[in-house]
């Protein structure tokens, strides 16, 4: 048999897990990944292979039905997020699929913390400027006292609150689905998106990507925003409207933005968020970290030996 795995955290540290494979009889197909494969490339690869370990592809139901014409008997979506995954397809094909959810809450919240410090101190604009030669010393942010509106509240937007709230901020918390407990109501505020948007100093995404949360950041929503406001995305890049994200930076409305995702990854070269020296990048790498990326990579290791009945423990 023969998984095939496309997720780049996991390909990094492929080593580590390669005996396991091999004890189960399993050959594993690794491609070289920088963030996805095209279509194109998936439909030559995922017709050959019983297992496929995904990352953040576009898993369409074009090449799931061409693995199903195949091999492929299982899947599973590598990491928290699936909106890149079409589970009806495999669910109408009976391609058996999953994911690794509640891995990283920590980690890409750590990251989402690093960016709000980040932007308050303007420490990556200020290493940049060293690195040119200059000597500048911006006037930076208090984080205490200050608000942060927090757009989602599962495992990362949970720990990006607790993170926060030890900063003596203020969280004011949007996620009509928050499964909070009472020590939650007493440390947050839960508001109806955007109420109070205008009183947050950061706004913090952490949501899944559905048709409702697509640009929830947009033109409008920023406008109604606090002047000099300080974006933070972590999720997925289409939670914001770029095009609006870039006018409002143009205009001062947005100070600054830090954001580890984006509408098209790579970040384009032509993109004009690149004109904006105070704004941080990432590059979707949230939740890569050593042990983060093991627990997962176990984890799905483990649902896909389950699927192909492989009796070996990941």
């Amino acid at each position: 048999m023969k998984v095939l795995i496309t997720c780049p955290p996991m390909l990094g540290q492929l080593a580590e897990f390669l005996p396991i494979f091999e004890e189960a009889g399993i050959e594993v197909v690794a491609p070289k990944v920088v963030q996805i494969l095209s279509e194109e490339e998936l439909l030559e690869l995922v017709p050959t292979v019983d297992g496929w370990i995904i990352g953040d592809d576009q898993a369409t139901e074009r090449i799931f039905r061409a693995g199903k014409a195949g091999k492929l008997k299982a899947a599973v979506k590598w990491g928290i997020g699936v909106d890149n995954v079409d589970f009806k397809a495999c669910k109408e094909l009976g391609i058996p699929i999953t994911n690794t959810p509640m891995m990283f809450g920590a980690e890409v919240a750590t990251i989402a913390v690093s960016y709000v410090l980040g932007l308050a101190r303007q420490t990556y604009y200020i290493d940049r400027e060293v690195r040119a030669g200059n000597w500048v010393k911006p006037a930076g942010m208090s984080l205490a006292g200050h608000t942060v509106a927090l757009v989602g509240f599962g495992d990362i937007g949970k720990a990006t609150a607790r993170f926060l709230k030890a900063f003596d901020m203020h969280i004011n918390v949007y996620d009509p689905f928050a499964k909070k407990t009472e020590e939650d109501e007493a440390a947050y505020r839960f508001l109806t998106f955007p109420e109070e948007l205008e009183t947050a100093d950061f706004v913090v995404t952490t949501c899944a990507l559905t048709p409702a949360t697509k640009h929830l950041i947009n033109a409008e929503t920023i406008q109604r925003m606090k002047d000099g406001v300080r974006i933070v995305n972590v999720s997925r890049g289409p939670i914001i409207d770029e095009a609006a994200l870039i006018e409002g930076l143009k205009s001062g409305k947005v100070h600054s933005a830090g954001l580890d995702v984006f509408e098209t990854e790579p970040l384009p070269m032509d993109s004009d968020l690149r004109k904006f020296d105070r704004c941080i990048f990432g590059t979707h790498n949230g939740s890569n970290t050593i042990q983060g990326v093991r627990r997962a990579s176990h984890q799905a290791i483990k649902s896909m030996f389950e699927y192909l009945e492989v009796g070996v423990t990941a």
